[in-house]
């Protein structure tokens, strides 16, 4: 198979993450596309998950953008949910047309998606009205993640914050609790689960569980922007054990 078949995924996360590069990857790879696909990260420092912390993150994605250009992938994932949720409703639009500008006077071209944007359009295009959520931030930003999907019309039904502010220990997480704190979750209205509303909080593994434990569907904002990479590079949605959202049609 020749070089020119290959496909390049560009990642921009946060120095400290560690999940996203591990559960992208295993996905695309469970998908069996039928030609090679690499990944490639450029990072920004995040260590504690804070406003000021996020903020100065999200300041230095044009630099990030730029070296990823350099590699000429084919597409660019922005990985940090809520860096750009902290910032209130539009960030990941703003983001998004931002790093393309970069992109494009780097002297390429390709789609940027975001994590963030990624969530709101599979709420969106599936019609959801009413989640609930689960996120490993302490409680006032789990708040704000709450406050921009309501500011797209998605309301937040419960919520539960696990109130990890060291992005490393998110990472180190046991995805299998997961199960028993969607039992603490009132999800009587909920149309949607989102067993991850973190990119650094692992969930893979357990969402096809959690939706035969819940009865509704599970989503990650992991397989939200999965999806979202496999439009961009023109494969199917279909990856097998990473819930409904990536089940084949």
């Amino acid at each position: 198979m020749s070089a020119a078949e290959t496909r390049r995924v560009g990642l921009i996360v946060p120095s400290s993450n560690t999940t996203i590069e591990t559960e992208i990857p295993l996905m695309l790879a469970r998908a069996e596309l039928g030609v090679p696909v690499t990944f490639h990260s450029s990072r920004a420092v995040l260590h504690n998950v804070d406003e000021e912390s996020l903020d100065r993150m999200v300041a230095d994605s044009d630099r990030c953008a730029s070296e990823l250009a350099d590699a000429r992938v084919d597409v660019i994932a922005y990985a940090c949910l809520v860096a750009l949720m902290a910032r209130g409703a539009g960030a990941h639009e703003q983001i998004e047309k931002r790093l393309a500008e970069v992109v494009e006077a780097s002297g390429a071209t390709c789609p940027v998606v975001s994590s963030a944007g990624a969530l709101v359009r599979t709420l969106q295009r599936q019609g959801v009205e009413r989640v609930a959520i689960m996120t490993p931030y302490m409680p006032p930003l789990t708040k704000l993640v709450a406050d921009y999907l309501e500011a797209y019309g998605i309301e937040v039904v419960d919520s539960l914050s696990l109130a990890v502010a060291d992005n490393v220990e998110v990472g180190r997480l046991d995805p299998t609790g997961l199960r028993d704190h969607a039992r603490g979750l009132d999800l009587s209205r909920a149309q949607t689960l989102i067993a991850s509303a973190c990119v650094q909080m692992p969930s893979l593994e357990v969402l096809e569980a959690l939706e035969g434990d819940q009865g509704l569907p599970v989503v990650s904002a992991a397989t939200a922007t999965a999806a979202e990479v496999l439009d961009a590079l023109g494969f199917a949605r279909a990856v097998p054990g990473a819930g409904s959202l990536l089940a084949s049609r």
